[in-house]
């Protein structure tokens, strides 16, 4: 398809700079695609009246670490520029994939130092080769450390990467440290939030509980692929990035319950869907997974794990606005987006969420 067909017209101020307070009050358009009315204002505080007893949400328990990086290259014992990484996939205990700016300028064997004196690692910096090259500033950085080591070192001297959108329009601070988190992250790797968690609260579980909609957990680390614009003029032509995932055998065994009971499994987040659809059968079993995904969707791709996507509003010409157009259809989105752009809904990591009832095909 063409890549032209996703595009819309955003107002620069329907774009969220900082999250509603509390969470769980951001507003939420509900879209059913096949239903009466196709669209509905709420807030995400009536998630609950939304589904029925016996259905589960499924969150991606991701943590996200400070993986904005800023250093000087050393070349030639003296000259030194200044280098920008965002690390966005784990290669091995001392060594991670990253986005390197200014990628032209950086050569294999560059050496370079992150951080400020006093700030990392006792000696000021924390250090790394470019190990391997790639397209579009991609790099490989073998770190001086590894394991736990580079783990303190990295949450020491980065920074939360905030998504460009964002940090055009200010600079990242403390308060970015707790409110680019959701509360349940626990499996420290992604390097952007699933932004859609970010509206859950403790209230907001306890209602879901009374309810009896159940709760269950996968993990996909987000990459910073997920802020790369597409630049093909096809979706035949994007490459996807992968991002690291798992899904357990109990929670497989839980959501296959679910379904097999009549239940719904609803995503809470485009990133627990890429991970569930790629660990479903052609047969719709969901199976235990382990591993990288590369899974792009867009319209024509045929659903097999999830049936209701709760999910924040998206760029225009974006892989995730492409994700919510092959999961509730083109036309219904490109009509959800302008009423919600139209009614001044926040766009964005820190903006209102939408309910997508999965259109039937």
């Amino acid at each position: 398809m063409r890549v032209d067909q996703f595009d819309f017209d955003l107002p620069d101020e329907n774009i969220a700079l900082r999250p509603i307070s509390p969470r769980d009050q951001a507003r939420l358009l509900v879209v059913r695609p096949d239903g009466q009315p196709m669209l509905e204002d709420a807030r995400v505080c009536d998630l609950p009246s939304f589904l029925s007893p016996g259905d589960a949400l499924v969150f991606n328990d991701t943590k996200v670490i400070p993986a904005q990086l800023e250093g000087v290259r050393l070349r030639d014992g003296a000259e030194r520029t200044p280098v920008s990484a965002t690390l966005h996939m784990r290669v091995d205990a001392s060594r991670w994939k990253a986005f390197a700016r200014p990628g032209k300028r950086i050569k294999l064997g560059d050496r370079i130092e992150f951080g400020h004196s006093g700030n990392a690692c006792l000696l000021g910096t924390l250090g790394a080769v470019v190990e391997e090259k790639g397209e579009a500033g991609e790099v490989t950085l073998r770190f001086d450390f590894s394991g736990a080591a580079l783990d303190e070192a990295i949450a020491t001297v980065g920074h939360i990467p905030l998504p460009p959108y964002i940090a055009s329009k200010r600079d990242e601070d403390e308060k970015d440290r707790t409110d680019y988190q959701t509360m349940y992250a626990k499996e420290e790797g992604a390097v952007a939030a699933p932004t859609a968690g970010l509206h859950f609260t403790p209230d907001l579980f306890a209602r879901l509980d009374a309810a009896g909609i159940e709760r269950h957990f996968v993990t996909l680390h987000v990459g910073a692929g997920t802020f790369l614009p597409v630049k093909a003029e096809d979706t035949a032509d994007h490459k996807m990035h992968h991002e690291i995932g798992q899904v357990s055998r109990a929670t497989a065994s839980a959501l296959n319950a679910v379904r097999a009971r009549g239940g719904r499994i609803v995503s809470v987040g485009t990133t627990s869907l890429r991970l569930l659809e790629s660990a479903t059968s052609e047969g719709g079993e969901i199976q235990p997974w382990s591993g990288a995904t590369d899974i792009f969707i867009t319209p024509g791709y045929r659903f097999r794990a999830v049936d209701v996507l709760m999910t924040n509003f998206h760029l225009p010409k974006s892989t995730l606005f492409m994700l919510v157009s092959a999961f509730a259809g083109l036309d219904t989105m490109r009509a959800a987006y302008a009423h919600a752009i139209a009614d001044g809904y926040r766009f964005y990591s820190y903006g209102d969420a939408s309910l997508l009832f999965r259109k039937d095909t």
